[in-house]
């Protein structure tokens, strides 16, 4: 593989690690009484300020940003719903319901936008929903905890709506307009709620609290989807995603080393079962609401 490619191939696997060491941060937050949606709020925000100005210059294509708007909105909120799941459910139960975008994806695709799901990403998203059940089945969470998971579908969902949007409407503005807009409309729906909000619960409670800030702003966010989008076209597709599919193995480390959750076989299944369904799926995944790779 020539230079620039393996280069390129090490800027996913890093963006990838970067999006999986989401439930650090966001735990670590909330630990500290800040509220879930202030955690997703602080995600945003830095990508918001940087960007969105950019997004500006291209009010012209109004129709193509409202779109992009709206799905950053419903991602926000959902994303909201995912750090208050991770607070009080297994981090690895979290991460491979959140890993059901894919059937989101195939779902709004075809609703909104007409696209028929080819047989083999069908198939993939019947794997990855199985192990969703798996993790989430009899004995593996706690009965008070279900309402907070279910709740946390609505970030898979909220991600799956991005991609489809992504793909048939966002590639007629850059990338980088892309990530503006998008991250706008999540501070845009998350914003209301923050405003309800005590201030205790929207502040960090130290310097530690606020470089948790910095980190989810910039090492879960910006600089991973920034590398994304630079580095997944050089890479190519299929090599995309399987690097990519690091992700979930870092959400598991995340818990058993930083949490001390233990991780049984349903876990252990469950992750091998969505690494198959990656391997499986078409080429065409686009993993970050910035880029969207062509086959």
């Amino acid at each position: 593989m020539p230079r620039h490619q393996t280069l390129a191939l090490l800027g996913v696997i890093l963006a990838s690690v970067g999006f999986g060491l989401v439930p650090l941060f966001a735990r670590s937050l909330t630990d500290q009484g800040m509220a879930p949606h202030a955690v997703a709020l602080y995600r945003y925000t830095l990508a918001t300020l940087l960007l969105a100005p950019l997004a500006w210059r291209w009010r012209h294509r109004g129709r193509v940003l409202a779109w992009g708007l709206a799905a950053g909105l419903l991602m926000g909120l959902g994303w909201a719903a995912y750090v208050r799941a991770v607070e009080v459910v297994p981090v690895s139960t979290a991460g491979v319901l959140y890993m059901t975008y894919p059937a989101f994806a195939l779902a709004f695709a075809w609703a909104l936008f007409g696209e028929r799901p080819q047989a083999r990403a069908i198939v993939a998203a019947l794997v990855i929903l199985g192990a969703a059940a798996l993790v989430t089945g009899p004995g593996n969470v706690e009965p008070q905890h279900l309402p907070a998971l279910l709740m946390s579908l609505a970030a898979p969902a909220g991600f799956g709506l991005g991609i489809a949007v992504l793909v048939h409407r966002l590639p007629e503005v850059p990338a980088l307009v892309r990530i503006g807009i998008v991250s706008a409309g999540s501070v845009l729906g998350l914003a209301p709620l923050a405003l309800a909000t005590p201030v205790e619960a929207l502040l960090p409670v130290d310097a530690a609290g606020w470089g948790m800030v910095a980190g989810i702003g910039l090492g879960t966010a910006l600089i991973p989807q920034l590398l994304y989008t630079i580095c997944s076209p050089v890479v190519g597709t299929a090599r995309t995603a399987v690097a990519g599919s690091v992700e979930l193995p870092v959400m598991f480390a995340i818990g058993w080393f930083a949490f001390g959750e233990a991780l049984g076989p349903p876990q252990w299944i469950a992750c091998a079962l969505v690494l198959g369904a990656i391997l499986l799926s078409p080429a065409r995944r686009p993993r970050s609401v910035a880029g969207a790779v062509e086959p």
